[in-house]
């Protein structure tokens, strides 16, 4: 047998153990006698266990399904060439998740693969662009946002399909704090990168730590500039995000300017770079608070405002906002922002999907009452009609703690 093809059937039973590791526990668990208490007649052998036929067909099932997801994630992290998880159909059967089985078990088999063959381990070869991956994410992890929804999506995609852009992508993320600004960002760089956050060619800066002293500004001008043209050299796409991006000094935003600026394409035939800015601030946030709770109280459905409502209001505030340089610099002067993406204030029902959310993602138990409890331990505002998380989801995940058994 060749080498090539052992090594192959090696790493395909070594995942298929994992595999059933957890389905060995799974029999057990439902043979609520135990194998020493079996019961047994006589001359007829071992009584089989009490796990129905057709729940050992669904488990296995669900087994083989999980091990085939798990073999094609395996391929695309070191044969990224070969790729086709856009095609693959998610496992999902009886709790079967990659989550629940442990993505640690595929970072470890990768790690022993890599040491000793050649793994695609950084840069472009990194590069997935998910669409399918992001379009789920943005429908069912992030609530309480069409507008951001259908914006982001439509967008990047349009970018990245473009055969040589020739400018980069700048979207500025609008709302108050735990509307999900920071969780669209990083389902982005999940669903556009291999390593997600992690990826060489996604850069994140946060103001206040970053960038934390004016008196530094000139420092920060040179080492941004550089990190920005590094970053760029060793990945063709490239993902930027500034949080807290209204906190800004001004020479910095002065700084990015030509990084967004149109560019003259010389080479006709060499392919253009791609690189996205996402710039995250609160700034913003009341009027698009104002304009929702006026359409609410006027009989609009949520899901029916639209950005004509809130586009023009939005940067109108952004412009004349005297606390921050934001939208005095050039940035938004000479329109190199290509959309401001506003994000709506979230409601109860909103923060009961995100408390449910959290216990899902630590794969916990929870009643309905207990989310009922989170979402009313927020504080909601205005005064009056009680309508918005004044925090959005924000510590939802943290509050979940008090509910556990």
């Amino acid at each position: 047998m060749p080498r090539g093809l052992r090594s192959q059937l090696l790493l395909r039973v070594l995942l298929l153990l994992l595999l059933l590791l957890p389905l060995a526990g799974a029999l057990e668990l439902h043979d609520p006698a135990g194998p020493a208490e079996a019961a047994e007649e006589p001359g007829s052998g071992p009584a089989w266990p009490s796990f129905p036929f057709r729940d050992l067909r669904k488990w296995a099932r669900a087994a083989g399904a999980l091990s085939r997801r798990y073999w094609a994630l395996f391929c695309c992290r070191v044969w990224p060439e070969t790729c086709s998880l856009d095609k693959e159909a998610p496992a999902g059967a009886q709790g079967w998740s990659l989550p629940l089985l442990g993505q640690q078990y595929l970072d470890i088999l990768t790690t022993w693969y890599c040491s000793f063959r050649d793994c695609c381990d950084h840069g472009d070869c990194r590069v997935s662009n998910n669409f399918t991956g992001l379009q789920s994410d943005l429908s069912v992890r992030l609530h309480g946002q069409h507008l951001a929804r259908e914006l982001v999506l439509t967008t990047v995609r349009s970018y990245l399909e473009l055969p040589r852009p020739d400018k980069a992508l700048a979207l500025s993320f609008h709302g108050w704090s735990g509307t999900g600004k920071n969780f669209v960002a990083r389902l982005l760089a999940e669903n556009l990168y291999r390593d997600g956050l992690r990826s060489d060619c996604v850069k994140v800066f946060i103001t206040m730590m970053h960038f934390p002293h004016p008196k530094y500004v000139d420092l920060y001008k040179e080492q941004l500039t550089e990190q920005v043209r590094k970053t760029q050299e060793h990945c063709h796409q490239t993902l930027f995000i500034f949080d807290e991006a209204e906190k800004l000094h001004p020479g910095l935003l002065e700084a990015l300017g030509p990084h967004l600026e149109r560019q003259v394409l010389e080479n006709h035939k060499a392919e253009s770079p791609r690189t996205i800015f996402l710039f995250l601030s609160n700034l913003g946030g009341n009027v698009i608070n104002e304009v929702v709770l006026s359409l609410l109280k006027a009989g609009w459905s949520r899901e029916d405002i639209t950005m004509e409502h809130l586009e023009s209001g939005l940067q109108a505030e952004i412009v004349a906002s005297t606390d921050s340089g934001f939208g005095h610099s050039r940035l938004v002067k000479e329109n190199l922002i290509d959309f401001f993406v506003p994000f709506l204030p979230l409601e109860y029902r909103h923060v009961r999907l995100c408390a449910r959310d959290a216990f899902l993602s630590q794969e916990l138990p929870f009643t309905e009452a207990a989310l009922d409890e989170i979402a009313k331990m927020m504080v909601y505002v205005p005064k009056e009609e009680q309508l918005f998380s004044s925090q959005g989801c924000k510590s939802v995940s943290q509050r979940i703690n008090y509910f556990l058994p």
